[in-house]
């Protein structure tokens, strides 16, 4: 069997945990301070829901994208692309 280090998708680090499972899928806590506990799994069931996806969204909008626009390009639901805009607070260092 073959084990591969889990990072966290936020801050790269190494420092993970066991955090439960939710439908049967686990679910994963990181342990490093700078990330404040956050929660992620290791394979998402939806495209939209992948913290690379929710980023992608968050600077193509900074970059004048319209909504429609960036659901066509990262194939998701523009309903999707709102919610993330809704709920995210655009605390994000751009690259």
């Amino acid at each position: 069997m073959v084990s591969v280090a889990l990072k966290c998708p936020f801050c790269q680090s190494e420092d993970v945990g066991k955090y439960g499972t939710i439908n049967g899928k686990p679910r994963y806590i990181c342990k490093n301070r700078e990330c404040s506990h956050k929660t992620f799994y290791a394979d998402y069931t939806y495209k939209g829901c992948t913290p690379d996806v929710r980023l992608k969204i968050i600077k193509m909008s900074i970059d004048g994208s319209g909504i429609r626009a960036t659901a066509r390009v990262l194939g998701i639901s523009k309903d999707t692309v709102i919610s993330v805009l809704k709920k995210r607070r655009f605390n994000i260092i751009y690259k």
